[in-house]
């Protein structure tokens, strides 16, 4: 066992019996650098990434090169979702030189943690013009020895160039009609009509830049924005990378046609797929829509929800297949054979037929991947369900993939929102509870007396890593979404509390920019910030939107003011990269909206006319509209106070850019006046 025993990360508990004398990402890592006069190798990744394993596998578990690199470097490792700070700082320095980047992420540093070497996946031999991961060691060994004054030079050098690399702040005001337009047309231009979704392969699914499109649609009446959400999400529903059996969602699709997935399944990606796929319902009434996000709801519930009530971060893609070799995908592929064992021939030719099960195979070695391709013909529905829930109980016989039980803040948030608005549409108050379960977890364990966020936890321990803008900006969304389902204020008071961390620690005062590190942070070699929404919405953005959200709860005023200045990196980027700030496009519509703030006012939360108008007030379309209910008393929220009941009945209120509709009690009224 190396010193990675000690650590509660599933990614780094995998390399604790590696005989590399691993390091933590800490000082003393460094400090031993520094004192062997050796550099420092840093390997980046996480526990569901399949190169990672593959180069653990090759490379890391092999006794020769763990004694060169025992003998030659100080070895650290990092899980890039328990230090998203570290990663990005040399993912930058990866992709500044060498154009592309990803995990494993392979650096060498001085002891003074500057980077002067790059790249990501090594192999154990030569191939295809890469260099083996051992002849890179001994190129670095022979540059550190005998080259060290050009080592120092190319460091200090990268470390300058990040430097300069500041973010151009744009403009100072926020993005208007025309550069959402703009921001359109790009993405009408970068559209696949045929398949749905943006650029080639591979593709990634685009939750946040079909919120913008379902919100551009709902503010314009813009019939192309909503088709290209509705075709998307169609297309990805029907692929390969939605699991036709369990639900939920693939982190991303290797072809252009959705068919083959890279297995792993992320809560992040199903989180904010769920709640795109319950806003399409919202504005289409589509059928396919709506079970998709309760299946996507329940997936997570069932396969990802922790023992203390909090969500994992993912599932591998990888598992064993039955022969103790682990193999991408195993767990999820069919071939005609395995249907026929499972449902004898006659169902399984109908299964064939209706999940484009093949005798070629979609996949690799005569295995398919379960879609539901367009077809003629009309399938028994009552049939088809037996077929799949008899297909879902043999697979659960299966060696099913591992799980990182580590509970990441920021995506807790997102799937706290997710399950919110989920459970709220669709009667479906489990989920609802489910939310609120994972909420009271993050105030439990991840918040300390000030208030300070951690980023992460395991098994209910806190991790020791200080969560970054992502996770006060991720959880502070999900608390606001809960404020507005349950009616329970002390959600939004811990939004709050989140978002002056925020506005304190995180914003430049004198431009109104972010980091996504706060100000007495550790420092690394430069200060992360980055606006560009990728996998996630980006600290930035996600921050911009709970902060506008906050203050038209509220009516404050410096959460409104840092909010418009945090878009005008959207004003500048929306036009020119749309499909890379999706999140910040979706909050520069409700920010032009208003947004519209309600108040649902009634003799009791339970009662029935109450309850009816609060729930059109969560199915209102209009871009980012925020919603408080309570009674005429209640002081749980700011948007409630001085609202009478109008004629004795449960009554609401709409306000929009400082001006207050007349108050009704008619539900059809509410609904036209919330309809974008």
């Amino acid at each position: 066992m190396n010193r990675l025993a000690h650590e509660t990360s599933p990614y780094l508990l995998q390399h604790a019996d590696n005989p590399v004398d691993w390091w933590p990402w800490s000082t003393e890592a460094f400090d031993e650098a520094r004192k062997t006069n050796r550099p420092v190798l840093l390997s980046v990744g996480y526990s569901s990434c399949h190169w990672c394993h593959v180069m653990a596998h090759e490379s890391f578990e092999d006794r020769a090169t763990a004694d060169f690199l025992n003998e030659h470097f100080v070895s650290v490792k990092v899980d890039r979702e328990e230090r998203p700070d570290v990663d990005a700082v040399y993912m930058e320095a990866v992709q500044a030189a060498t154009g592309q980047g990803g995990w494993p992420m392979t650096v060498f540093l001085t002891p003074d943690a500057e980077p002067f070497y790059f790249g990501t996946y090594f192999p154990p031999a030569p191939r295809s013009g890469m260099p083996s991961f051992r002849q890179v060691l001994e190129g670095v060994r022979s540059a550190w020895t005998d080259r060290r004054d050009e080592v120092a030079e190319v460091a200090g050098k990268i470390v300058r160039d990040l430097a300069g690399r500041e973010i151009s702040y744009g403009d100072t005001q926020t993005p208007g009609e025309e550069e959402l337009a703009r921001a359109l047309l790009g993405l009408t231009r970068e559209y696949d009509p045929q398949r749905g979704g943006f650029g080639g392969a591979p593709k990634f699914p685009p939750s946040m830049v079909v919120e913008f499109l379902l919100r551009h649609h709902a503010r314009t009446g813009a019939e192309g924005a909503l088709q290209m959400a509705h075709d998307t999400c169609e297309r990805m529903a029907r692929g390969g990378i939605y699991d036709q059996l369990g639900g939920g969602f693939a982190r991303y699709s290797v072809d252009r046609e959705w068919v083959v997935p890279h297995f792993e399944k992320m809560l992040y990606d199903n989180a904010l797929l769920c709640r795109v796929y319950a806003h399409l319902w919202r504005s289409t009434g589509s059928e396919l829509a709506r079970r998709v996000a309760l299946e996507t709801a329940d997936f997570m519930v069932r396969e990802l929800r922790t023992d203390e009530g909090g969500f994992a971060s993912a599932l591998d893609a990888d598992s064993d297949d039955g022969s103790g070799k682990h193999v991408e995908g195993a767990y999820y592929v069919w071939t005609p054979q395995q249907l026929t064992e499972v449902l004898g021939s006659e169902d399984a030719e109908l299964a064939a037929q209706y999940f484009g099960v093949t005798e070629e195979g979609t996949f690799e070695h005569g295995q398919s991947v379960l879609q539901l391709p367009q077809q003629e013909g009309v399938f028994d529905a009552v049939k088809v369900e037996s077929v799949k829930g008899r297909l879902l109980e043999a697979r659960s016989g299966r060696p099913a993939p591992g799980r990182d039980d580590k509970v990441v803040a920021a995506w807790n948030g997102l799937a706290i929102a997710a399950l919110a608005e989920t459970g709220a549409y669709f009667d479906r108050p489990d989920l609802v509870e489910a939310a609120v379960t994972a909420a009271d977890l993050l105030v439990r364990l991840h918040l300390d007396e000030q208030v300070r966020l951690a980023r992460t936890s395991k098994d209910g321990q806190v991790g020791a890593n200080a969560g970054v803008l992502e996770d006060y900006a991720d959880v502070a969304e999900g608390f606001l979404a809960l404020a507005s389902v349950t009616g329970e204020g002390v959600w939004l008071e811990f939004a709050g509390f989140l978002l002056d961390h925020v506005l304190a620690r995180f914003v430049d005062p004198e431009t109104g920019t972010l980091y996504d590190t706060a100000a007495d942070a550790e420092q690394l070699i430069r200060r992360p910030q980055d606006p560009t929404d990728n996998a996630t919405p980006s600290g930035w953005t996600a921050a911009a939107g709970a902060l506008l959200s906050y203050a038209a709860q509220t009516g404050a005023e410096p959460h409104r003011t840092a909010a418009e200045r945090a878009l005008g990196v959207v004003k500048a980027l929306g036009p020119r990269v749309p499909r890379f700030i999706g999140w910040g496009l979706a909050v520069a519509e409700a920010q032009l909206d208003g947004p519209r703030e309600v108040a649902i006012v009634g003799p009791a939360l339970d009662d029935e006319g109450t309850k009816a108008l609060h729930r059109t007030a969560l199915l209102a379309t209009a871009p980012g509209t925020v919603v408080a209910v309570g009674t005429a008393e209640s002081d749980e929220f700011p948007l409630l106070a001085d609202r009478p009941l109008v004629g004795g009945e449960p009554t609401a209120y709409v306000c929009r850019n400082f001006t207050c509709d007349a108050p009704t009690t008619d539900r059809e009224r509410l609904r036209t006046a919330l309809s974008g």
